[in-house]
């Protein structure tokens, strides 16, 4: 009997999610493809492509938005409980509260697991697809930047001509083995500049051990110790770029995390989005748990709109108090791990209270 009872209670709940998750993504793709037609508006593209685009960005939003997703689900799912009186009828067997939430929970972390492992991988490479698809189209772009296996790439461009610079790495605040090459208009190469670092994080940038080739002055070298190159804010687009991890999936990140590391990306930025893979299961948990103490403190099922509301002000609520503990972290002021897991903890203990209440009812 028991048996039966979690299978009832597993599929119930999963047909639920899937509902909840379709209805987001539904909404998702119709707002993104309004921006994305936006974009495309003046470029003479048709209906498919933007299509496309929202289809391959929205996955990515969803994941992000997945605890937020459960915890509506489990919202749903218990208040349809005590609505059609199953909660009872399940009770009569032997089951308490506390069995009820955690078969359900315990789905929830399995559920979170697999997401990690099985849909994570197919979101970044969707995510992956729309970034370079749609880089395709941009129009007047100063600044484009690639970071690969061959080093970090860099083309500027600015009144005069453009600036291709290139170098083998980038180390905290300072690019290594540089070549920088000047053109004008007219694509013809004025200079080209050979420095064995610069650091970037001041503009101009301070570069040592310089040579510099000048093509306009008959093919003049100059050698210099210390050379100040002007440019851009790169840095902070480097920095940028390297935020958006949403490309690399948890088991990418976790296997080849050294040669990320030596591509440039600090180990504080790798270890965050570790972490914050790894909690997921956990948010996903939790926001079960945390679902039932609003809906299975009392048996009265006429305030169903109470506690629909009730939901969307917590889920507000915790998805604004996330997004303070990562600035928070990403300001120094804690750590970039406690960051991550702060809003975890602090939801784990309201819940483990509501949770004692809750079962001996």
């Amino acid at each position: 009997m028991n048996k039966i009872i979690n299978q009832y209670l597993i599929i119930n709940f999963t047909k639920i999610v899937i509902n909840t998750i379709l209805i987001f993504l539904t909404l998702g793709i119709i707002l993104n493809l309004f921006e994305e037609i936006e974009f495309f508006k003046n470029l003479k593209q048709s209906f498919s492509l933007p299509f496309i685009l929202s289809l391959s960005f929205v996955p990515t939003l969803i994941l992000d938005l997945l605890p937020f997703i459960i915890f509506l689900a489990s919202m749903f799912f218990f208040l349809h409980l005590k609505s059609s009186k199953d909660l009872l009828s399940i009770k009569i067997f032997g089951y308490s509260n506390l069995k009820i939430i955690l078969v359900v929970a315990f789905f929830s972390f399995i559920f979170g697991v697999f997401t990690l492992i099985a849909v994570n991988p197919i979101t970044s490479a969707l995510v992956k697809y729309y970034e370079i698809k749609k880089a395709q189209y941009v129009q007047d772009i100063d600044h484009l930047i690639s970071v690969n296996k061959n080093g970090v790439w860099i083309k500027e461009v600015d009144d005069l001509g453009y600036k291709i610079i290139s170098a083998d790495k980038l180390d905290n605040n300072s690019l290594k083995k540089i070549s920088i090459y000047i053109f004008n208009k007219n694509n013809k190469i004025l200079k080209r500049i050979e420095a064995e670092s610069a650091i970037i994080v001041d503009n101009p940038w301070k570069m040592k051990n310089v040579f510099i080739y000048d093509f306009v002055n008959d093919d003049q070298i100059n050698n210099l110790d210390i050379y100040e190159f002007k440019t851009g804010k790169i840095l902070e687009k480097i920095n940028s770029l390297y935020r958006n991890l949403d490309t690399i999936s948890f088991i990418h990140l976790i296997t080849n995390y050294s040669q990320l590391n030596e591509k440039g990306y600090s180990k504080a930025i790798l270890n965050e989005r570790i972490n914050k893979f790894i909690s997921l299961p956990v948010f996903l948990f939790l926001m079960v748990v945390l679902a039932s103490v609003f809906t299975l403190g009392s048996l009265d099922t006429k305030q169903n709109f109470s506690y629909l509301l009730i939901s969307i002000l917590t889920s507000v609520v915790i998805y604004y108090f996330k997004d303070l503990s990562i600035a928070l972290g990403q300001a120094g002021q804690i750590s970039l791990i406690l960051s991550v897991w702060m809003p975890i903890m602090i939801i784990g203990l309201f819940c483990a209270i509501g949770v004692i209440q809750i079962n001996e009812k």
